[in-house]
């Protein structure tokens, strides 16, 4: 009698288990994050021996054509040895790219945004074990119309001393569809407007930009001018360099 009562108790919750597990397996599975790319990054040129902090924005990201509203995932990863301790990671929009909002992020005041950027926030990260990731919801705003870019520069603690940074990189697509409800857009890619007669090289058999266009590899730059006590920041796609002073250094 205890044996088959056992016997029925187990078949009941391994029923329901299964139950729970089939009901959880599609959101489990839409949660997870879309393949990420670390293009257009390099490390800070003078970042403490033993760091390696990089960041990942996801490939493919989809804006609604009528809104050009889209979130995307920004990934901070510790390939170093030892813990971060105290690291900043920020997330700025520039042209076409507004970025509306990061989960569990500060705004950055217009004052102080980085030069060229027009939206910025700020994460504070109390540390990273070594091999340790995380990650951040962004909301923004994408035209269509224009091109658009996205910089993550990670920094050591409250300092300027910069650790990575990768952008600013393109999202953008070279066949865009007015009418479909939602237009994909790829990292490392110029935004070509539909309709636009503007045309661009098409990429190549790797999926990178054309060789005039082409985002420098991931790794250590070999010269980097510096301005004052501000850190250098690489400006990818060709645009020179952009350093990290505030509008209110302007001013």
């Amino acid at each position: 009698m205890y044996t088959t009562r056992q016997g029925k108790r187990a078949s009941v919750v391994a029923a329901a288990a299964a139950t729970l597990a089939l009901a959880a397996g599609p959101a489990a599975l839409a949660a997870d994050p879309v393949p990420g790319s670390s293009a257009g990054g390099k490390a800070g040129p003078s970042a403490p021996a033993g760091y390696r902090v990089t960041t990942e924005l996801p490939e493919r990201i989809s804006v609604k054509t009528a809104t050009g509203a889209t979130t995307l995932t920004a990934k901070v990863t510790n390939k170093g040895s030892a813990d971060t301790g105290a690291i900043r990671l920020t997330v700025a929009g520039f042209q076409g790219l507004t970025v509306k909002n990061v989960a569990g992020c500060t705004k950055v005041p217009e004052a102080r945004l980085p030069e060229g950027a027009n939206s910025a926030y700020s994460c504070a990260i109390g540390s990273l074990a070594s091999g340790m990731s995380r990650t951040y919801q962004v909301t923004a705003q994408f035209d269509l119309k224009k091109q658009g870019q996205i910089c993550l520069p990670v920094t050591l603690r409250n300092t300027d001393t910069l650790l990575w940074q990768q952008g600013p990189v393109d999202f953008g697509t070279r066949s865009p569809v007015s009418d479909a409800p939602d237009t994909p857009l790829m990292l490392n890619t110029v935004n070509v407007p539909a309709g636009s007669a503007t045309t661009s090289p098409a990429p190549s058999e790797a999926g990178s930009t054309a060789p005039a266009q082409r985002l420098p590899q991931t790794g250590a730059p070999s010269v980097l001018p510096l301005a004052g006590a501000a850190a250098a920041l690489l400006l990818l796609g060709g645009a020179g360099v952009w350093v990290t002073t505030r509008r209110s250094a302007h001013r």
